[in-house]
């Protein structure tokens, strides 16, 4: 019998990359049109900076089978889009019954949480801070200071991602902007559109099924 290889990556936190990893994939400044509330703001800035990286993610995925485990590092600019600070897409697991963990490396920032109902839910994140993101939460990471915000992350292998969840509600229920004050604040998204109960059970459905990989 063939068994899996064991494997160790060395994470350089001045790049915030994972070396030695099998994939790595960008999101450039110019990709993330429609995620922020100031269209005209985003639109300038990326006039500008369009091709800069907003964030940056190396992770190893040795297989697809549910008992395996992917893990990574995702590494996040500083920035703003008007008073916004930057942030990923954000997702919920497409098999919803998938856990995350992230450790803190590098940098400050947060995981804004959102279950399928509307519930949210904030943790501030910084070197070795342990976040747990459990089953069934919409996730999305956000970096509050001025240096990267690097994060490792670990999966269950079988988990995928589903990023239409948060497009179909016109974003998260929450923004996370500058509070003027050197700190940050949230506020209602005007554009939210709340899921309906079918919609929620729709989603119990397909974690009960099984979700398309």
């Amino acid at each position: 019998m063939s068994w899996p290889e064991p494997r160790a990556f060395d994470v350089d936190l001045k790049t915030g990359l994972m070396n030695g990893t099998d994939t790595r994939y960008r999101k450039h400044l110019r990709d993330l049109d429609g995620l922020y509330a100031d269209a005209a703001a985003f639109a300038a800035l990326a006039a500008q900076r369009g091709d800069d990286v907003v964030y940056d993610v190396t992770d190893h995925r040795p297989s697809a089978a549910p008992g395996d485990l992917i893990t990574g590092v995702t590494r996040m600019s500083p920035g703003k889009v008007g008073n916004e600070y930057f942030m990923t897409r954000g997702h919920i697991h497409a098999n919803i019954d998938r856990p995350e963990l992230y450790f803190g490396l590098k940098g400050s920032g947060l995981m804004l949480m959102e279950s399928p109902d509307g519930d949210t839910r904030i943790i501030e994140i910084r070197a070795n801070t342990v976040c747990y993101v459990p089953p069934r939460w919409i996730h999305r990471s956000v970096n509050l200071g001025g240096e990267d915000f690097v994060m490792l992350f670990c999966y269950p292998a079988d988990s995928g991602q589903d990023y239409a969840i948060i497009e179909k509600s016109n974003g998260m229920k929450l923004r996370v902007v500058d509070d003027g004050a050197g700190g940050y604040r949230t506020e209602p998204n005007p554009a939210y559109v709340a899921r309906s109960g079918a919609d929620i059970d729709q989603l119990i459905e397909r974690a009960s099924e099984g979700a398309p990989r």
